[in-house]
């Protein structure tokens, strides 16, 4: 007997295709400064807001671009709650940049968790480099 067609994995919806920001057309700018955050915490330090204050300024002298906020975490605690943790940072950098007069449809996050650590070593020093959002653009 031939082995039975498996079924299709069911695809995204279109909507949620939509949302998604296709990751691959944002570029890095050594101008965008990543932020940091203390462990298992979004809340902005002063040194992130001093970082999202400059970064506010490169998003304003390039207003025809869009930005892409990447939220991370270190290897610390599941898959699941590094997902959240991490979109709880990116959505923390939106928030402060758009109060900041940048406007909301020029920026969208999206949150690796543990997925793209920037350190492999089994460090406090490298785990912290890995609790981070790091901002991406592409022009419009």
């Amino acid at each position: 007997m031939a082995p039975q067609p498996q079924e299709p994995a069911e695809k995204p919806k279109a909507e949620e295709q939509a949302q998604r920001p296709r990751n691959e057309d944002y570029v890095t700018v050594p101008q965008l400064k990543s932020l940091y955050f203390d462990f298992d915490k979004a809340v902005l330090r002063p040194d992130a807001v001093d970082t999202l204050s400059n970064n506010v300024t490169w998003l304003r002298e390039n207003a025809d671009t869009f930005v892409l906020i990447e939220g991370n975490a270190d290897e610390r605690g599941t898959a699941e709650y590094n997902l959240a943790l991490g979109d709880r940072r990116a959505k923390s950098a939106l928030d402060y940049l758009e109060a900041n007069g940048i406007a909301k449809d020029r920026m969208s996050t999206v949150s690796y968790g543990k997925e793209r650590p920037a350190c492999t070593d089994a460090t406090e020093e490298c785990r912290a480099q890995n609790r981070r959002s790091d901002f991406r653009v592409k022009s419009k």
